[in-house]
């Protein structure tokens, strides 16, 4: 009887049939030297005894685990399910596992989160950074093992680690455009923390658009937050409170814009009427809010697709990584009736 607890061995199976472990191996990898009857021998008894590959051990003799790493910052967001779905086609088809992490928007988790994706040897990393993340340090481990990293949609740059993003600042530029177009004068901008990449962007890209229409910038005119729905739900509360209220407010994410809104609405500021309204994202929410929110739309299924994609002909092909230093995605801007404060006739 064998013991349950006890993992059977090819020398179990070589002792059982009274023949060398060598040819038991052989035998299990179906070598060609090896007699058929031998063979099928071999095969029965590993059945017959619960015998399982070890796949731990010839990882570290390949120096492969098939495993590809994931840190987001939420799990939750309509967005990151979309480049985690984007991902996992790409890595299940090249039969890859994947490890998912959530840094839950704190440099510390994002650190631990990296800890043990190393740990558990990762043959590869995907990463969207933190809220919070002041500096990248905790990948050096993986650059210096040559183990490669790939920033997509929050990054920040590095020499060894190609980035996926969209052109945030092009983007905001044109919500911003589209906004002044529309006759607003007085944009308040709700953005999130200037560390990242995209919330900086999408700021400059607001500023700039101003600044070409000979709008200046004034200080009062941006809320820097962390653009949850109740974030946008206190940033209503100061607008409702300013002396001279703004007739736009372009919003870095749509669900803070949507909170933004549905204060608004209940005190009595109609939309776009009284003010205007932009968000960014396209989530699913932007079409059940009345008025539908005018967003910028870019694909989360596709940048995880690229980013997989970059990841898997590194690792298979040996693509060099130099050579996709950063990759920029489509976005496009959506225009709904938040926004039309002269509505197309």
């Amino acid at each position: 009887m064998n013991d349950p607890e006890k993992e059977v061995t090819i020398y179990d199976i070589a002792k059982k049939l009274n023949i060398s472990a060598a040819t038991v191996s052989r035998g299990l990898k179906d070598h060609p030297g090896i007699n058929k009857n031998t063979k099928k021998k071999i095969l029965q008894a590993a059945s017959e005894m619960g015998y399982r590959s070890n796949s731990f051990a010839s990882s570290l003799r390949k120096k492969r685990s098939n495993i590809i790493g994931v840190i987001v910052p939420r799990l939750n967001s309509n967005f990151m399910s979309d480049v985690i779905a984007g991902i996992e086609k790409v890595v299940n088809e090249a039969n890859y596992n994947l490890f998912i992490s959530q840094s839950l928007e704190t440099m510390k988790k994002e650190v631990s989160n990296a800890k043990a994706m190393f740990n558990n040897r990762v043959d590869g990393l995907l990463v969207s950074l933190a809220y919070d993340t002041t500096n990248i340090d905790h990948f050096e481990s993986f650059v210096s093992k040559g183990i490669p990293v790939i920033f997509f949609d929050r990054v920040q740059e590095h020499k060894q680690c190609p980035s996926i993003f969209i052109d945030n600042y092009k983007a905001a530029y044109n919500v911003t455009h589209h906004l002044i177009e529309q006759g607003c004068k007085r944009i308040l901008h709700i953005g999130g923390n200037q560390l990242r990449n995209v919330y900086i962007d999408r700021f400059n890209g607001y500023k700039q658009a101003s600044a070409d229409h000979n709008i200046p910038f004034e200080p009062e005119l941006l809320i820097i937050n962390d653009l949850s729905a109740k974030a946008g739900a206190e940033a209503a509360r100061y607008i409702l409170k300013m002396t001279e209220r703004p007739d736009a407010v372009f919003v870095a994410n749509d669900t803070c814009a949507i909170g933004c809104m549905q204060v608004l609405k209940r005190e009595g500021v109609k939309i776009p009427k009284d003010i205007a309204f932009a968000g960014f994202n396209n989530d699913p929410t932007s079409c059940v809010i009345e008025p539908n929110l005018t967003t910028i739309d870019y694909k989360g299924y596709e940048m995880g697709e690229v980013a997989a994609k970059i990841l898997i002909s590194h690792l298979d092909n040996n693509d060099d990584l130099q050579q996709t230093h950063s990759l920029i995605l489509r976005s496009e801007l959506i225009i709904r009736e938040s926004s039309l404060k002269n509505p197309i006739k």
